[in-house]
């Protein structure tokens, strides 16, 4: 690894960095050019100064989403790294909380919960930063970023300008955005709505609800809501451990699949002819004529148990929850996309549903 020269950007660029250090499946390969910036004036400026360079752009927050490719990454990677803060009053019991994009994710939520502010505590323990937090939609447990988000500051990388938009302006979808899977725009700083009170959103999910004691719609406390998130999560392997490599991973490799309500008839039929007529199959609605099937369950039913291993076993299922794939200390790009075709490959050949992968690749491909 060797320093570059002082770029027009304003920040000391590194040649030959690994990109497994920087992403929690610690995979991927070096990084021809690599920038931490540590505004957001500077994240501007060193993607300004790549795009006139004409070099292709990654950008890097806590990778806690992205698969990156073995052979690494034969661009500039611009690690976002702004920190900071702000909360404003909004009157009525409800609060703006202005983020810097580089800041941990978790460690905002827990700063929040400290604060009695209510909205964020059942996305605990989730990895990244918060910048990827409105592109990916993140949710969890009943509760998604598209419901608390005010607007987002951007780079807009076609005009060269930062822009405000409202969440209203970025389609946001069930683990997706306008900005997902595109290269148009990188986020800078995100605000959000929260409530100044102490208690929880209305608790929505089942499963929550069950380990809080209460019942479906009720609030409790923000502190109260957090931990038993953070307990759940613990047992699916979903807040990540150094020592546990069943944290190694991007936690959910696929999204749920949405199923169109005239193609139900059909996966049905399939699963009970695997399963039996009698298998109740885990379903919920998904807007107008479609319906969300469980990722989780139907990878299972196909044959991958948890702990199910891939080439060499050097990647695995989860031994905790069967929708995370990881490394186990010796793995490559290349055996974790092959542990992925197979089970979704499986799944289709089983049932006729197709999964898709909820993280970024980059340089590789199912």
């Amino acid at each position: 690894m060797t320093s570059l020269p002082l770029g027009a950007d304003g920040v000391v660029a590194r040649s030959a960095v690994p990109l497994s250090g920087y992403t929690t499946l610690r995979l991927g390969g070096p990084a021809a050019r690599f920038v931490a910036a540590r505004t957001a004036e500077d994240v501007a400026a060193a993607v300004r100064a790549a795009d006139c360079r004409g070099e292709p752009v990654l950008v890097l927050g806590g990778g806690s989403n992205l698969v990156i490719a073995d052979e690494g990454f034969d661009g500039t990677v611009v690690r976002v790294a702004n920190h900071g803060s702000k909360i404003d009053s909004l009157g009525d019991g409800r609060v703006a909380l202005t983020v810097e994009a580089g800041e941990d994710w978790d460690a905002v939520v827990c700063r929040t919960v400290e604060a009695g502010l209510g909205g964020l505590e059942c996305l605990s323990g989730i990895p990244g930063s918060v910048g990827a937090t409105p592109v990916q939609n993140v949710g969890a447990y009943g509760v998604e970023v598209a419901q608390l988000l005010i607007s987002v500051d951007l780079l807009d990388r076609a005009a060269g300008e930062v822009r405000t938009l409202g969440a209203d302006e970025l389609g946001l979808g069930y683990r997706t955005s306008v900005l997902k899977g595109t290269e148009r725009a990188v986020v800078l700083r995100v605000r959000f709505e929260l409530a100044d009170g102490g208690e929880s959103a209305p608790v929505r999910y089942t499963e929550l609800a069950r380990v809080l004691g209460v019942r479906q719609g009720r609030q409790v406390p923000v502190e109260a809501a957090r931990q038993a998130v953070l307990e759940l999560r613990r047992g699916k392997g979903m807040v990540l451990d150094e020592a546990d490599h069943d944290t190694w991973s991007v936690g959910s490799f696929f999204t749920n699949p949405i199923v169109l309500k005239r193609d139900l008839c059909g996966v049905l039929s399939r699963i009970a002819a695997r399963l039996g007529a009698d298998v109740p199959v885990p379903q919920y609605p998904a807007g107008v004529g479609a319906s969300k099937l469980s990722a989780a369950w139907l990878i299972e039913r196909a044959g991958f148990a948890k702990g199910y291993a891939g080439p060499g076993g050097r990647v695995m299922l989860s031994g905790k929850h069967t929708l995370a794939l990881t490394n186990r200390g010796e793995a490559t790009t290349d055996d974790l996309v092959s542990l992925a075709r197979e089970v979704r490959d499986g799944v289709r050949a089983a049932f006729g549903v197709d999964l898709h992968p909820e993280p970024v690749l980059v340089g590789c491909e199912l």
